[in-house]
């Protein structure tokens, strides 16, 4: 008699196709994220942050004008870009979890 290679209980073809097909689109979605750029301003285009949906900083600009007022005020310009690259993670993240959440809708898996 040929044995069979076991598989954990309630584990099925079904299932493995599904673990499959989600693996495949997990993949995807984090390629399409890691080509979407997302673009946030502070201090009225004083500094402006480019980030892509995978939190990867791509492009960080200063205007002039922010960098003429940093030399007497280089705190402004410090708060100025914490600023835009926390809000630039944040929405990089929401981004994120909005195109990932629905790629295990239907598998009920434990915990979900």
């Amino acid at each position: 008699m040929a044995k069979t290679k076991d598989r954990p209980s309630g584990m099925d073809a079904g299932w493995m196709e599904k673990i499959s097909r989600m693996k495949d689109e997990m993949i995807r979605a984090q390629e399409e994220l890691a080509g979407e750029r997302i673009t946030i301003s502070a201090g009225g285009d004083a500094v402006t942050v480019v980030i892509d949906g995978q939190q990867h900083l791509h492009h960080v600009a200063i205007s002039p004008q922010a960098l003429g007022a940093a030399q007497s005020n280089v705190q402004m310009l410090q708060d100025l870009l914490v600023l835009a690259v926390n809000q630039a993670i944040e929405q990089s993240q929401t981004l994120a979890a909005e195109r990932l959440q629905g790629l295990t809708g239907g598998m009920d898996l434990p915990g979900s």
